[in-house]
């Protein structure tokens, strides 16, 4: 085995270590605000309610594309704000139906 294949798989190795340390640190943490998210939807929400929770999705799925598409806060800045607008208004409808 030559040296360049080794040095990739700890690269592997290391990138799988860090995604299960982040996938345990995240389910230790996450967990307990999951259940204090579900024990706040139990009654149901209003449209107020359901404008807060989109209003967080539609940031963290933007901000997820913006970082995955490279140049889009420069580039595309006006189709982000369209897909904003769109999401926030979709996403607040199909959680006050949903809950």
């Amino acid at each position: 085995m030559s040296t360049g294949n080794r040095s990739e798989l700890r690269m592997w190795a290391v990138v799988l270590a860090a995604a299960g340390v982040l996938i345990v640190v995240g389910a230790v943490v996450g967990l307990p605000l999951l259940e204090q998210g579900v024990a706040t939807l139990e009654t149901g929400v209003s449209i107020k309610t359901a404008a807060l929770w989109s209003f967080g999705v539609t940031v963290a799925v933007l901000v997820l594309f913006a970082i995955v598409a490279g140049d889009s806060l420069i580039g595309e800045i006006q189709f982000m704000l369209a897909a904003f607008f769109l999401f926030f208004i979709v996403i607040t409808l199909l959680i006050a139906w949903v809950f």
